[in-house]
């Protein structure tokens, strides 16, 4: 599936999170797909204060919502939702992305629009549909607050500013990965991670042509595709999208950039029909979820999304 391409898809006291040894490296199996790293070491002040950013109201203009809103980091990373809803109670264009990895991709955004993650989460901050405010006022309401004052002096050595506000939520964006899937630990060298079901869903995947877009350490993320290549798929604008990466894929229904596969079965057909013109059989069909089912990864020693 050249792409499961347009797919696959757009607080409390924070304790800082458990250390994990860093995983095993990966056997050279000769593989399009690399395993998940370790996050690597970030400054626990700011991971922590980007934590609670990351769930607290007054980065949004009117005070009415978090990032956590839509990146739901205690289930998917995402939300259930086809289409999240904008500060104007509108639905919004296209699928909400998981935010678990996302540092991983080379850009930003369904449509690729940015090259790094302050620069993403400056236009959140920015954007009429999502935050409506800035970085710079979201940083003069949290210096009212007495305790955040502390720990943006205790993390930065200066009392909170506009371009601390977006480094602590990179910083904490950046530990949003989720190592440990069964396909990782399979290409680290566990012959036994994997079913065989699992295994000739990955031979499919690769002989079908879908790790020509679908590959490396996010099993996507990494370049532009356009989609409905044979046949139309989804909604057809935009035309060209990054192509998503599909870790955790089983995790995030509903599917494509505009939420219109409800399945990841579903998803699947559509894609092979769209980029492939192939009709998979149902045994096909079977094989190849059951290899997306292996990408679920771990975040702090649970399982994401609760998926096998």
């Amino acid at each position: 599936m050249i792409a499961i391409c347009a797919v696959l898809l757009c607080c409390v006291e924070v304790t800082p999170a458990p250390s994990q040894s860093p995983p095993p490296p990966a056997l050279d199996r000769g593989e399009p797909i690399t395993p998940i790293p370790a996050a690597r070491a970030n400054d626990p002040l700011k991971v922590q204060l980007g934590e609670k950013l990351f769930s607290d109201r007054r980065i949004s203009h009117d005070n009415s919502r978090t990032c956590q809103y839509c990146h739901d980091v205690a289930t998917n990373g995402a939300s259930q939702k086809p289409h999240d809803v904008a500060l104007d109670g509108m639905e919004l264009p296209l699928n909400t992305p998981t935010v678990f990895n996302s540092t991983l991709n080379f850009r930003f955004t369904w449509e690729g629009k940015f090259r790094t993650v302050e620069a993403d989460i400056k236009a959140s901050l920015e954007s009429p549909h999502t935050m409506g405010s800035s970085a710079a006022e979201a940083a003069e309401k949290l210096d009212a607050d007495l305790d955040m004052r502390g720990r943006f002096l205790a993390a930065y050595g200066r009392r909170p500013e506009g371009g601390d506000v977006i480094d602590a939520l990179a910083s904490y964006q950046r530990t949003l990965l989720t190592p440990g899937g069964r396909f990782d630990r399979w290409l680290q060298g566990d012959d036994a991670a994997l079913s065989a079901d699992e295994l000739d869903g990955y031979r499919l995947f690769k002989s079908l042509g879908c790790s020509a877009c679908h590959q490396g350490v996010n099993v996507g993320g990494n370049l532009f595709e356009r989609h409905g290549i044979f046949h139309p798929l989804a909604s057809p604008e935009p035309k060209i999208l990054r192509v998503p990466s599909l870790r955790n894929v089983a995790t995030t229904p509903p599917y494509f950039h505009d939420g219109s596969a409800p399945t990841l079965d579903d998803a699947v057909r559509k894609m092979a029909l769209a980029q492939l013109n192939a009709t998979l059989t149902d045994q096909q069909v079977k094989a190849l979820v059951a290899f997306l089912g292996s990408l679920t990864g771990t975040y702090r020693g649970a399982t994401v999304g609760g998926a096998p």
